[in-house]
């Protein structure tokens, strides 16, 4: 019988191993994040007793975003998935949530399409070797003065109350999140985080194709020597041509 309980910090391993499985790029630290800002929303799936899937929710406002969605690969096919992103749907609901949105894996499409997710855009994952570029013109980092308006740009560019999650990736570390100013105002902000995989660059916005070669040249210096991964919507011309440009 499948049972759904509330995820805690005990079931972190039980986290690492499914992402494990799948190949996916997260750490312990993006698991205790995913528990922090949601930790009435994360949940795991038993069958029999055994824990065997996991899914996590965070609340931006008015939209609700699921995650790691995981089964293990001896159970999968038994519809365990469907049910934790039906249990997952039920919680954001309860919460108000008028949108609810995703990254979906090819093995994951099918079940989100089944309950009535359409595609909004596609994401191409870059990926490759950081190498050093040099100084960055315009490019600082962030101070604690500068992120209520850092919160701001993201809002009104991404449209969804990230400010939560921002503000953990930069508790997190802060030295890995810069920003552009012009005489305006921030032009933009990028931040990167550790991987099990490869460093993560992102999230990040950019005003201008030159605030944000300036940000992703930046980002790729501080990863310099490390593996990287830079999940790009296909839609954004400049930014595919920049990865390109740095031999991603």
């Amino acid at each position: 019988m499948i049972q759904i309980r509330t995820m805690t910090a005990e079931d972190v391993p039980l986290g690492m191993r499914l992402k494990g499985q799948a190949r996916f790029n997260q750490t312990e630290a993006d698991w205790r994040r995913f528990l922090h800002l949601e930790p009435d929303g994360c949940f795991v799936a038993e069958l029999d007793g055994e824990p065997i899937g996991t899914v996590t929710n965070c609340v931006f406002g008015s939209v609700g975003w699921i995650a790691m969605l995981l089964v293990d690969e001896r159970v999968r096919g038994r519809g365990i998935g469907t049910r934790l992103t039906e249990h997952a749907l039920a919680y954001l609901d309860a919460r108000g949530v008028r949108c609810v949105r995703l990254d979906a894996t090819p093995r994951g499409r099918p079940i989100y399409e089944k309950l009535g997710f359409v595609a909004e855009y596609r994401l191409a994952r870059w990926e490759g070797s950081a190498s050093g570029g040099g100084l960055h013109q315009g490019v600082r980092p962030v101070t604690p003065e500068q992120l209520d308006a850092l919160y701001q740009l993201d809002r009104d560019v991404t449209g969804t109350q990230r400010r939560r999650l921002i503000e953990r990736l930069y508790e997190e570390q802060p030295e890995a999140m810069c920003v552009v100013t012009t005489d305006d105002g921030l032009a933009g902000y990028l931040t990167s985080r550790d991987g099990s995989n490869a460093a993560q660059i992102g999230p990040g916005v950019a005003l201008s194709d030159a605030a944000g070669r300036a940000l992703g040249d930046a980002a790729i210096e501080r990863c310099a020597g490390q593996a990287v991964f830079v999940d790009v919507p296909t839609d954004n011309g400049p930014a595919m041509q920049w990865a390109e440009s740095k031999g991603l």
